[in-house]
């Protein structure tokens, strides 16, 4: 018998692509890229070989089968602004599903935990270590891959923006609360970018009158 949904969840309509997930003992829906371990999901990291299936084979990060035209990234907005994600694109429903879902999208006062943390992968790249607040969905035709600083890891450069819409709390979010989210993360970027100097710099505040322009959140 399958794993009741949890009753926070339970008013959802799932995209009947995840309906064939298995559900963790909390009753949250299991995503394809989570790997296992000892029988139980492991959500803080995720299963390279599903990493290396999606990109190759253009699959769904979050249900697992064929992606269509559009490419749905969930992400903070920071990654809106560096055109920077860790993790490959899904579905726009599933996408839209999971910032609904997921409790640590839906709880801006949730950490990760990193205690017992097992060695499974984690994101390449530098990660901002910090809920948001608020997740956006772009959607987009295209992305491309590239490796990591370290050139171990993969990282996502998103491409042109088709549309994008943002969430808080499970809803649609307030311009104020986006705002919050990005100027509380624009000072991580930029200690980041002042330790490559002054043209870093330079791309980094261009990348985010782009960003702020194209998103129509400019002033």
């Amino acid at each position: 018998m399958k794993q009741q949904l949890n009753k926070r969840i339970r008013h959802l309509e799932m995209p009947k692509r995840l309906s064939h997930l298995p559900i963790s003992s909390e009753g949250f829906p299991v995503p394809y890229f989570v790997p296992w371990v000892d029988g139980k999901p492991e959500f803080r990291g995720f299963d390279g070989e599903k990493l290396g299936i999606c990109v190759r084979h253009k699959r769904c990060w979050l249900c697992g089968e064929t992606l269509g035209k559009w490419l749905a990234f969930t992400v903070g907005p920071m990654c809106g602004v560096n055109r920077t994600s860790a993790e490959p694109p899904s579905h726009y429903d599933c996408s839209r599903y999971a910032v609904s879902a997921c409790p640590f999208l839906t709880q801006p006062r949730m950490r990760r935990n990193e205690a017992d943390l097992p060695e499974h992968r984690g994101p390449a790249g530098f990660m901002i270590r910090r809920n948001p607040g608020v997740t956006l969905i772009w959607v987009t035709d295209n992305y491309k891959p590239f490796r990591d600083r370290g050139g171990v890891g993969v990282l996502f450069h998103i491409g042109e923006l088709e549309r994008v819409e943002f969430y808080a709390e499970g809803r649609a979010a307030m311009r104020d609360e986006i705002m919050v989210s990005i100027d509380s993360g624009m000072p991580i970027l930029r200690e980041m970018a002042e330790l490559d100097g002054p043209e870093a710099i330079a791309e980094l505040d261009e990348m985010y009158s782009k960003a702020m322009q194209t998103m129509g959140l400019a002033a």
